[in-house]
């Protein structure tokens, strides 16, 4: 005769049994956080009497979209965004294709690669800081001995600020792309390669016809989770300029900060959350379906 707990164990909800604490989980601590925060983007509530709800409406909505200050927090994202995906692809891609060749020392530059990485934001944030002081800074140093005239504290210019923003978040994020891709290349079958280099194929029409082809998911995957990263990103950014200088590098997270912790306005800081959440769905259903078509053509 069978128990009770055999049968459960055969049960068609067994899996369900085991998705269960998952689903608590995100129930908990993501969805009604999410809708609280759903909630706040149409009341006025003060950081000072979180409890004392005042029903808005859409105003914090329409007050963002008339705020210069919002619509160019919109366009840093986007700049910051679009450079971090471009960049830390591409500087990723070369260094995946160079640690997949054959040198001496490959794997010491392979662990040697991860370390920023590695690096927590802090000490980034601290490492550039140094590194672009304009009295004592090893960039301005660099500068002069190459017979350049050395900028003042970029951090400080609001024309450069944003790029050196872009430098510090590209030197951290590219090592993690290079290591994806890496492995991809590793899961590319030799014998594809080695049959196109016998048909004549040189190196720039393998790697176009046989490996990015096979490493084409891999990369449109992680570029979806750069994307989705430097949408969200503030530590770095506030660590270094705090969104400064004049709202150079003011992307949506710090101006969520601001409206919500400076300025102590509730509401208006989950109405921007909320619209970076949209942008963020937006941007992954566009993956999706540009993924799903592309994996249609490959078939």
């Amino acid at each position: 005769m069978k128990t009770s707990v055999d049968n459960f164990f055969k049960d068609q909800w067994l899996p369900y049994a085991f998705m269960a604490p998952v689903f608590l989980y995100l129930v908990l601590f993501d969805f009604i956080p999410l809708l609280n925060e759903l909630y706040l983007s149409f009341t006025s509530t003060s950081l000072l009497s979180p409890r004392q709800h005042t029903w808005v409406g859409l105003d914090n909505y329409r007050e963002l979209f008339r705020s210069s200050d919002f619509i160019h927090a919109i366009w840093i994202t986007t700049i910051y965004t679009l450079a971090c995906v471009a960049l830390a692809l591409g500087i990723g891609l070369g260094a995946a294709i160079l640690m997949d060749s054959p040198f001496v020392g490959r794997g010491v530059a392979r662990a040697l690669v991860t370390l920023p990485w590695a690096a927590p934001p802090v000490a980034v944030a601290l490492i550039f800081t140094w590194i672009y002081n304009a009295q004592y800074g090893v960039f301005n140093f660099a500068q002069k001995m190459l017979g350049f005239d050395a900028f003042e504290n970029w951090l400080d210019t609001p024309q450069r600020a944003l790029m050196a923003i872009l430098i510090a978040t590209i030197w951290q994020i590219f090592p993690f792309a290079s290591v994806v891709i890496l492995s991809a290349l590793q899961g590319v079958p030799k014998e594809l390669r080695e049959a196109a280099a016998i048909d004549g194929a040189g190196r720039f029409a393998i790697f176009r016809a046989v490996v990015w082809p096979t490493i084409l998911p891999t990369v449109m995957i992680l570029g979806l989770f750069i994307t989705i990263w430097s949408l969200r990103r503030f530590d770095l950014i506030w660590l270094l300029t705090q969104g400064g200088p004049i709202g150079a590098t003011n992307t949506l997270v710090i101006e969520l900060y601001r409206k919500a912790f400076v300025y102590r306005d509730l509401g208006a800081g989950a109405a921007v959350g909320m619209i970076g959440l949209a942008v963020a769905l937006v941007i992954t259903v566009i993956h999706a379906r540009v993924s799903s078509r592309l994996e249609a053509e490959n078939k």
